[in-house]
């Protein structure tokens, strides 16, 4: 029998591929922060190696974690990285209201074809490959933080066979009651949680959508990570799509895939000390502006870090490090950034200047919940 599939028909690419896969970056191959992060632990929620992927600790765990972006996958499934969490230093027990977890976030305008909040609405299957050291069970949980009514679903699995990779696929109903607000807010929440306290299990799983309620995120017997130094996960193949069958993972090619993370965050790697981001003109004998083109647009205007050099062009002696360079104007906007700076020596008036290396500009979603 035929499998009818649903995807955005608002969303098409000239190589065939349909964007069927509402999470970005499912097969962790884009990691502009970097590579590996240690010391994660309370305090340290945010981004740090694969983009798009939100580590979120509630409470006041004092369990540490290190994120890498590591090349252990499942075998012939054509994945070449996976996402690690490797517990460095344990937790015996936790406090009432301890959490650790790992999370995506979806803008509502982009879930508009999935027809929440109608009789029409559309189930979701996910599917992703886990594997841990620690076997038993453990919860995901979906939410849609509505500014009407904020909702949750939160479904089972089991990490059956320790140290090995394994499949997991899960339905996840629609919602009739309560749709998505069409904006680029955080507005759908996929969380996968290894390690819940009371005040996130009390209530238990739901497996339908409710009114939100943080009780109802996973069960007491939630096997949990971060009690040993021993504990570590991995987790790649990450796919949520509309039907109630999962389908073979959608890869991208790597440059699409960039480009759908660059809408959140952009890092400028300089190729040598003077790498340019932007070219602009010296206004004075210390000062200068540009203006950068974004080659993606943001999905709001980016915060911006300039810690990179500075180089007036055309005389080797005017130039300036993070040391003696200060931005002073840094006003950002969805299609540009605009840049001033005071600093270095000798500036040349109306000489060209290159601007930038080694900068960073961030419009991740910001996290809304009540968690």
């Amino acid at each position: 029998m035929a499998i009818t599939r649903i995807g955005n028909p608002a969303i098409a690419d000239q190589r065939g591929v349909n964007f069927r896969n509402i999470i970005i970056n499912g097969d962790m191959s884009i990691a502009q922060r970097g590579t590996s992060a240690t010391g994660l632990t309370n305090g340290s929620s945010g981004y740090h190696t694969c983009d798009r992927w939100n580590f979120q600790e509630t409470g006041g765990p004092s369990f540490v974690f290190t994120q890498t972006q590591d090349t252990d996958v499942p075998t012939g499934q054509g994945f070449a990285y996976s996402l690690k969490m490797d517990c460095t230093t344990a937790q015996a027990s936790l406090a009432s209201n301890d959490l650790l977890r790992i999370q995506q976030f979806f803008e509502g305008q982009n879930l508009q074809y999935l027809k929440y909040g109608t009789t029409n609405a559309t189930s979701l299957t996910l599917s992703f490959w886990i594997k841990s050291n620690k076997t038993g069970n453990y919860y995901v949980a979906l939410a849609n933080f509505n500014t009407t009514q904020n909702r949750v679903v939160s479904f089972g699995y089991s990490i059956d066979n320790a140290n090995t990779w394994e499949k997991k696929i899960i339905t996840i109903p629609g919602d009739t009651s309560q749709g998505f607000d069409n904006s680029n807010l955080e507005n759908f929440t996929l969380f996968w949680l290894f390690s819940a306290a009371s005040s996130f299990t009390s209530g238990g799983v739901s497996n339908t959508w409710i009114d939100y309620s943080a009780t109802r995120f996973a069960n007491s017997n939630l096997a949990g990570l971060g009690g040993s130094t021993a504990d570590e996960v991995y987790m790649t193949g990450v796919q949520l799509e509309a039907g109630t069958t999962a389908s073979d993972f959608e890869f991208l090619p790597f440059d699409v895939n960039l480009q759908r993370c660059q809408r959140y965050y952009h890092k400028w790697v300089s190729e040598h000390v003077y790498a340019n981001i932007a070219v602009g003109i010296v206004a004075g004998v210390k000062n200068g502006r540009g203006v950068y083109q974004n080659k993606v647009q943001f999905r709001s205007a980016p915060s911006l870090s300039a810690d990179g050099n500075f180089r007036i062009v055309g005389d080797a002696s005017a130039t300036g490090t993070g040391s003696d360079i200060s931005v002073i104007r840094n006003n950002t906007y969805i299609h540009y950034l605009d840049f001033a700076f005071s600093g270095g020596s000798n500036n040349t008036v109306a000489y060209a200047c290159e601007m930038g290396a080694n900068n960073d500009a961030d419009a991740e979603i910001e996290f809304s919940a009540e968690l």
